[in-house]
């Protein structure tokens, strides 16, 4: 994979002009979904007024309904769709939901202003006059609502102006223009740049990049130990972590500076099924979520480890083993036959590995040799090797 050397990439465009140019789209996009609820709104109406049975086409969300597409090496949503129908008694309750969650963000839209996804549930909820009825028993009805609408008029939560609570840090040579306040991440503190849940080009700006590629960990307590080491500044590089499976905000944001930036992805996770998992959903994009693939997809991120091979390859004590149970050994198998897996052999060498070994490891367990091997000796070895990088 190529690496700029010394990469800069100030924005295209600067002062009033760039500001113009991009809150130009901003606005242009935000019509569009705003028209997009609009239509679906006329279409219910349109169906009433033909005396028709008023209904919402709902894609279906589920791994029946997904596909990998080898040509862009993101997973799909395929083409089935539900029906939700208001004279349905099963469905009545969730047209409704559907209709007023999207009332509820065309107002976010008008009024220029972001709500949590807990907001739009209490802006949603009320008692239906004339019963005792609510909109809404609790959030776990109104979240799937939220989703479904995406997939309904083609529009991401954040372009509905709905976000979750922010997750995810980052920290290197880079400084961003954040709803017009201009923060230098090489100097955020202890604690680096927190990545909100919003991303987009009229939220985020780069302003400028010295970085030559992006390190993600898998948890917040290992991107401290490469903060502190300060691996960012002696690599030229920008390190993040997801705090687990990284948040949509997070894997947008990858995304963008993977794009934009041109910066290339290694991914540092631990040697277990779910680690395998995590490097999916950033490389390939979310079985679950599968129609945000095309923004938040990474095709071309590396794996550099931890890997089942590490264990001999870098001399680790037995002490670093953790002993794999049932539910590892099924999730490994499941995710080896995952058909961006299934037909590269060097990742079912990995995961063969792996099972034979019979345990799995943390990234921490190469702290076990000193505190600063993982940021000094290993991950410079593995980022050399290109030999060792899975893909």
């Amino acid at each position: 994979m190529a690496t700029k050397r010394g990469h800069t990439a100030p924005a295209k465009k600067s002062g009033a002009s760039a500001k113009r140019s991009s809150f130009g789209k901003s606005r242009a996009k935000k019509n569009t979904t705003d028209q997009n609820i609009e239509a679906l709104a006329r279409a219910v109406v349109a169906m009433a007024e033909d005396e028709q049975d008023p209904a919402i086409a709902i894609p279906t969300r589920s791994l029946s309904n997904v596909a990998y597409n080898e040509k862009t090496r993101h997973v799909e949503m395929g083409g089935n769709k539900q029906s939700r129908n208001f004279f349905n008694y099963g469905q009545a309750k969730r047209f409704m939901q559907t209709m007023l969650v999207a009332s509820k963000c065309k107002e976010l839209i008008a009024i220029n202003k972001t709500a949590s996804i807990r907001q739009i549930y209490y802006m949603a909820k009320h008692t239906i006059k004339g019963t005792k009825e609510k909109t809404f028993d609790d959030q776990a009805e109104s979240d799937p609502i939220i989703e479904d609408l995406e997939v309904a008029i083609d529009s991401l939560r954040e372009e509905l102006h709905v976000f979750a609570s922010n997750r995810g840090n980052l920290a290197g040579p880079i400084t961003l223009v954040d709803m017009g306040n201009t923060l230098d991440c090489a100097a955020m503190g202890s604690a680096g740049y927190a990545v909100p849940s919003i991303c987009e080009p009229d939220m985020i700006k780069f302003k400028k990049c010295g970085a030559k590629f992006i390190l993600h960990v898998e948890k917040d307590t290992v991107w401290r130990r490469f903060h502190e080491d300060r691996f960012w500044e002696t690599h030229n590089c920008i390190v993040s972590h997801g705090g687990g499976q990284p948040a949509r905000g997070m894997r947008r944001l990858l995304r963008r500076m993977h794009e934009e930036l041109k910066l290339p992805v290694f991914v540092l996770l631990d040697n277990d099924p779910w680690g395998y998992y995590i490097y999916s959903v950033i490389k390939h994009g979310s079985i679950n979520l599968a129609y945000e693939s095309r923004r938040m997809a990474i095709p071309d991120a590396r794996f550099i480890g931890v890997s089942s091979f590490d264990y001999d390859r870098c001399d680790m004590s037995d002490d670093v083993k953790i002993e794999l149970d049932a539910s590892d050994i099924k999730r490994a198998k499941q995710i080896g036959n995952y058909p961006w897996f299934a037909k590269k052999k060097p990742w079912q060498k990995e995961i063969k590995k792996m099972l034979s070994n019979g345990f799995k490891m943390e990234v921490e367990a190469m702290i076990s040799k000193n505190l600063s091997y993982l940021t000094e000796e290993y991950v410079p070895m593995k980022i050399k090797d290109k030999k060792q990088w899975l893909d």
